[in-house]
């Protein structure tokens, strides 16, 4: 096969004509291609939209993010597995937000856990969440097509008999809903307000506990990770989870302090149809908000600006951001396939965060409202902590 560069997808399908036989797993993308390869994790059939993430770390807690639901994730780099899965690296919030990824794709076969913090393999931890795996499968090919097509609907497959239904599989990839215009936060909210108790992570006990007193943070459910959670209360706020879907009259009867709009799956303009309404009760009130991921494309919807699907998303725990109010450039973790489209932001919201990989936008304040948001995830320490000062800040000003 011919050198695959940077900005070039093989002319050639590397997979065309690749046997089935032996194979007890399967990616069928909706075009019809086949990527055969082992199965592992839960059996089964499993549809949605196959994207690529770049961490080399973190996989559980990828997988576990409620914003990956409906998704495939391939893994770029290629062993998988030998940290294993425990309890502490949970990242759903509530029961409902552990639909998160559907499907997981590696180069190298699941190797057997060699950490003192796990619990379980991975391949037990991925088959009793309900994802389907293959490995063995030739990722940076597949990264290549990806990053030069998009991400894909796609249908995934393990068969532990080998008995591969392809057929059935391309009409599943065809019939599949794409991820512009689908509705998924809704799946993955929280259905009840509950208060948060649990801290930053404290090395090596786990989770400290959250302070009894401090300003009140409420926080929009639309799949929230357990993280964002836990920076909040490990800033100084009390925090209380309410669902996403809750009127504005009952988020600000609850008296808070500052809102956070949260992370969380699918498309913001469709997820905007319920939530918009609330989250600009909440800034037309002139409570301090945040927003992250999901929730600052959905705040950038609430000031008037648009949304856009992107070609392969931001998946990784690498990512280059500068930060135009201090000069600094950031390393980040992402997870997201729209984009705030810039030059729609209005003229009272300033740019503060951009992509040094594309120049996307990854941050907006407003010049006369207590509003900031940021694309990437603060709450994420993929190795640096850059991105921590986030809540320091936020929480801050709820304090002044």
């Amino acid at each position: 096969m011919p050198e695959i560069t940077e900005n070039q997808a093989p002319a050639i399908s590397p997979w065309k004509d690749t046997p089935l036989e032996g194979a007890t797993g399967a990616i069928v993308l909706r075009d019809g291609t086949v990527i055969p390869g082992m199965g592992a994790g839960a059996s089964g059939v499993a549809t949605g939209e196959l994207c690529f993430n770049t961490a080399m770390t973190g996989h559980q807690e990828i997988l576990a993010d409620p914003s990956y639901a409906a998704q495939i994730v391939c893994f770029t780099f290629p062993h998988i597995g030998n940290v294993g899965a425990n309890r502490q690296d949970e990242e759903a919030a509530s029961d409902r937000a552990r639909k998160a990824a559907v499907g997981m794709v590696s180069r190298a076969p699941i190797t057997p856990p060699a950490n003192w913090r796990a619990e379980q393999s991975f391949s037990e931890w991925l088959a009793a969440r309900g994802i389907v795996a293959v490995t063995g499968v030739d990722t940076r090919a597949l990264t290549a097509r990806i990053r030069e097509q998009g991400m894909p609907i796609a249908a995934i497959v393990h068969a532990p008999d080998g008995r591969l239904d392809i057929e059935a599989l391309k009409a599943l990839a065809a019939d599949a809903p794409a991820m512009e215009g689908t509705e998924l936060a809704g799946q993955v909210l929280g259905e009840a307000a509950n208060d948060w108790t649990e801290a930053d992570w404290a090395w090596p006990d786990g989770p400290g506990a959250g302070p009894k007193d401090g300003p009140l943070v409420v926080v929009l459910d639309y799949g929230v990770k357990a993280n964002i959670l836990r920076r909040l209360a490990g800033a100084g706020a009390r925090v209380r989870v309410v669902p996403g879907n809750m009127p504005a009259s009952e988020v600000l009867a609850l008296n808070p302090a500052g809102v956070v709009v949260s992370n969380g799956p699918g498309d913001p303009a469709a997820t905007g149809e319920y939530a918009l309404a609330t989250i600009r009760g909440v800034i037309e009130a002139g409570i301090p908000t945040l927003g992250i991921c999901l929730g600052h494309q959905m705040l950038a919807l609430a000031i008037g600006a648009k949304t856009v699907k992107m070609t392969h998303g931001h998946h990784g725990a690498n990512h280059p951001v500068k930060n135009l109010l201090s000069g600094q450039v950031e390393i980040v973790s992402m997870n997201h396939g729209f984009a705030v489209d810039r030059d729609s932001l209005p003229a009272n919201a300033e740019e503060t965060h951009v992509s040094l990989f594309d120049g996307t936008n990854c941050g907006f304040r407003l010049k006369d409202q207590p509003v900031m948001s940021v694309q990437h995830h603060p709450e994420a320490s993929p190795g640096p902590q850059d991105s921590f000062a986030v809540f320091d800040e936020f929480v801050g000003r709820l304090s002044d």
